[in-house]
């Protein structure tokens, strides 16, 4: 049996000009760009927009004392192999200094978009590691706005206004315009 078989629907339509999704209810222009965990429920804080930052809130917290006591455990494990104070201390200078650099990258994310790419997948690793530093960071984020909100609405709210600004100025149908005839 060939696998198109079983396909009995029609074949799509072309999207209309104008509606990117293709859908009737989709208005003309830019489009909102989503965010993990919130969609697009940001642009009209709707759609239990509340419910799902107390959530991010608390989900970013749990996790980040989670993994302090897995940290902790690991850090129990280095000292019943005895590795020495010296190792010990390095270890935590790593998550402490890992930690704060991947919370500080993980603000500024939420500000700006990042203006070198490659450094910043250069600092993935360094990110993991510090991931503690990432979770707390999206925690007092939330507690302001949905992280990365701010940023998604300046560019959103440029978008649409030049949108608006490039279709107020067209005045017609361009195709009905009078041609001067030529000699």
């Amino acid at each position: 049996m060939s696998e198109n078989s079983d396909n009995t629907e029609a074949p799509s339509t072309p999207t209309p000009p104008g509606t990117p999704s293709g859908t009737p209810g989709t208005p003309p222009g830019p489009q909102p760009e989503p965010i993990r965990f919130f969609g697009t429920t940001w642009v009209d804080h709707d759609g239990g927009y509340g419910l799902r930052r107390a959530s991010v809130a608390i989900g970013s917290l749990a996790a980040a004392v989670a993994a302090c006591f897995v940290l902790r455990f690991a850090f129990q494990g280095l000292e019943i192999a005895e590795v020495g104070s010296l190792v010990g201390m390095l270890v935590i200078a790593m998550f402490a200094i890992c930690s704060a650099v991947a919370f500080r990258k993980t603000w500024e994310g939420f500000g700006s978009r990042p203006k070198d790419p490659a450094r910043e997948d250069a600092l993935r690793g360094l990110k993991s590691i510090g991931f503690i530093g990432s979770l707390l960071a999206y925690f007092f984020r939330s507690l302001i706005e949905a992280p990365g909100e701010k940023l998604r609405r300046t560019e959103y709210e440029s978008a649409r206004a030049q949108f608006e600004k490039r279709r107020s100025t067209r005045t017609g149908n361009p195709a009905a315009r009078k041609r001067p005839k030529r000699r």
